[in-house]
């Protein structure tokens, strides 16, 4: 009787140290489990609330931008293209206004070391061309020297000028050779809208001699040679026409009479010998 009650407390022991043994490696292996699962679920809300709560940001912090004005936007701001661009036009315009000056001194010193009282030219061009050419540039040189340079590579203001002023002014008496010319861009619509792929060139030489005393007109114009059948290629031509014509002059001042006297007649020429 004694050794089964020793046998049941032993057995009774053994249990204990079994579920004490077990125990904290069961609530360990819990523990571990119980964390994992939880930062997974907050991190899977967290993943899957944060991208709708920036879109909400983005679409309620994106004000509407206003639109810029191109004349305020200071130089340094714009992009290199538009600087080069608009450095380009001014320095063209600037080398038109120098050859044009140009011109004009070496026009006043030929007067000046020919002697007598000169000579005057007076150039024009008119722009005559049909509506399936744009004018976009347009080149005189007189002697050798640019008088006139006129630009327009877009091709949508040139041609609306129907005449230009080439040149005025006082001109060395002799002989003297004009070039001009003419860059036109093909323009059309529908199923001649290809042509505006296509440039052309008129070119115009015209030689004059200047004589003393009198006024050289020289009238140029740009215009469509042949019909339908003629080429675009051969229909742009750049003709010249020149005319003497004396100057105009001054009306003579009226004789300055005291009141109640009679003009004296002028007197009769001397006789020849």
């Amino acid at each position: 009787m004694r050794v089964t009650s020793n046998a049941v407390v032993l057995s009774s022991l053994l249990l204990l140290a079994a579920a004490a043994v077990a125990g904290p490696n069961t609530a360990a292996k819990s523990d571990k489990k119980t964390p994992a699962t939880g930062s997974g679920s907050a991190t899977g809300s967290a993943a899957t609330g944060s991208p709708a709560t920036g879109a909400d940001a983005g679409s309620a912090t994106a004000p509407a931008e206003p639109p810029i004005d191109p004349s305020t936007v200071k130089p340094e701001d714009m992009p290199t293209p538009v600087r080069m661009r608009r450095l380009e036009q001014k320095t063209q315009a600037l080398k038109e206004r120098a050859w044009q000056l140009k011109a004009r001194v070496q026009m006043l010193k030929e007067q000046m070391l020919g002697g007598g009282v000169g000579a005057q030219s007076l150039i024009a061009h008119s722009n005559e061309m049909g509506s399936s050419f744009r004018l976009t540039k347009l080149i005189y040189s007189l002697d050798g020297t640019q008088v006139f340079v006129r630009t327009d590579d877009t091709g949508e203001s040139l041609f609306k000028t129907k005449s230009f002023d080439i040149f005025s002014g006082p001109i060395a008496p002799g002989n003297h050779t004009l070039t001009a010319v003419a860059e036109y861009r093909g323009h059309g619509y529908g199923v001649f809208e290809y042509l505006s792929k296509f440039t052309f060139t008129a070119r115009g030489n015209s030689s004059f001699t200047a004589a003393e005393g009198k006024v050289s007109k020289v009238e140029c114009k740009g215009y469509e040679k042949g019909g339908a059948a003629t080429p675009m290629e051969k229909r742009a031509t750049l003709d010249c026409n020149v005319t003497q014509v004396s100057p105009e002059k001054p009306a003579a001042a009226p004789t300055s009479t005291t009141p109640g006297t009679t003009p004296m007649p002028a007197p009769a020429p001397a006789p020849g010998k």
